[in-house]
């Protein structure tokens, strides 16, 4: 049953899971391959070519403002849609997306960065974490100066998405007036280095040594840059437990069907007390979380201060993904932890959510906090 959705809107949502089962779910196989075979699970000319042929369809640019040519969708519509995506995990995305506070950037930078983005054309990265500054921010060491109507930038990002691929960051960096956000291509002479990982997120560490750009690639305002910085982590935090959601109802649906044909002693495992408890428990924990999820992305949707609801809906979606994915990985046994099947990927992929974009401590952090200070209660936002 679906919870005030409109004809439209389950169409939007009905188009993404047919595309997901028709075109993405068909990949998953040669993508176990390829990781097999220390490959990328989809080349940047796969992964085009499917946002092409979801562009067709007016898939493009699912958060994008209408007038760059994008959907326009809110916070919910995007949080269906990323459970849908979520059923998968072949690395797609749909294309005609920019980081949010590339919207930020002025006319000049528009025509440079964001509109070439949109496009395709052009690939960024968001690059603030350093190895001694993660959760904390605040703490970032790589440091700009002037030098005529230049900045000079050196320090060293890591753990950064995308950051093999980017041919452009935008690079926080400290400053006399306070921390400063970058444009700074590639071709201006940073470099990235690949780190290796235990799941299919490909990481870069990303090392500036007297990078010089103008003064015309600062984005936003001179030691404004920590706004920027704290506006594109909060951007929307419930997309990630959305996407655990989506894998763990595909995980569970496997775990249902392989218990009802799996026979030991004469029986279906599916009749053991131990197998429906998990199966169960399981069951509870994915309704739960799909109501966390539906709640964060409505208050973002409210144009209210949304972090609290995120923050409690991304701790709750990574724990439980991962015990969910355990518990399935239990049930199918010995074939679970091979890589005949695809549980172990997502165990290993699951595994991130605990970590990325804010750790479980973060999140226990911002909420106490919100509590302490009687910024949020325990009686909801609802009524």
């Amino acid at each position: 049953m679906d919870f005030s959705l409109s004809t439209e809107e389950r169409e939007v949502r009905d188009w993404v899971r047919t595309f997901v089962r028709k075109e993405i779910q068909p990949l998953e196989q040669e993508v176990l391959r390829r990781e097999r075979d220390h490959r990328p699970g989809l080349t940047a000319d796969e992964l085009k070519a499917l946002q092409l042929k979801a562009k067709e369809s007016g898939f493009w640019g699912v958060q994008t403002p209408e007038e760059y040519g994008g959907m326009g969708l809110g916070a919910v519509m995007t949080a269906l849609l990323e459970v849908e995506l979520g059923r998968s995990f072949v690395p797609f995305r749909f294309g005609g997306a920019a980081d949010n506070i590339l919207f930020q950037a002025n006319e000049e930078q528009r025509q440079r960065y964001l509109l070439p983005t949109i496009a395709g054309d052009r690939k960024s990265c968001f690059a603030i974490t350093e190895p001694g500054a993660g959760s904390d921010a605040r703490n970032i060491k790589a440091r700009a100066h002037r030098d005529g109507t230049d900045w000079v930038i050196n320090g060293e990002k890591t753990f950064i998405t995308g950051g093999n691929e980017a041919d452009f960051a935008m690079v926080f960096a400290v400053t006399d007036e306070g921390v400063t956000c970058f444009l700074a291509d590639r071709a201006q002479g940073w470099r990235s280095e690949p780190i290796d990982t235990m799941g299919e997120w490909g990481p870069a560490a990303l090392v500036f040594e007297d990078v010089r750009v103008p003064q015309e690639n600062v984005l936003g305002e001179v030691g404004r840059g920590f706004d920027l910085a704290m506006a594109w982590i909060g951007r929307g935090r419930y997309v990630l437990p959305a996407r655990a959601l989506g894998a763990c109802e595909r995980l569970v649906g496997m775990a249902i069907e392989h218990a009802n044909n799996r026979v030991t002693f004469g029986e279906p495992i599916a009749n053991r007390q131990a197998i429906q408890w998990m199966l169960a428990d399981s069951a509870v924990e994915i309704e739960a979380l799909r109501w966390l999820v539906l709640h964060a992305s409505w208050v973002v949707d409210q144009g209210a201060d949304s972090r609290h609801w995120q923050s409690i809906a991304k701790l709750y979606g990574g724990v439980k993904a991962n015990e969910i994915v355990d518990r399935v990985l239990q049930v199918h046994g010995g074939m679970g932890y091979t890589r005949e099947l695809p549980v172990e990927r997502w165990y290993r992929e699951l595994r991130l959510l605990r970590i990325y974009e804010g750790t479980d401590e973060i999140q226990r952090r911002t909420i106490a906090r919100n509590l302490l200070k009687g910024h949020a209660g325990v009686s909801g936002t609802l009524g």
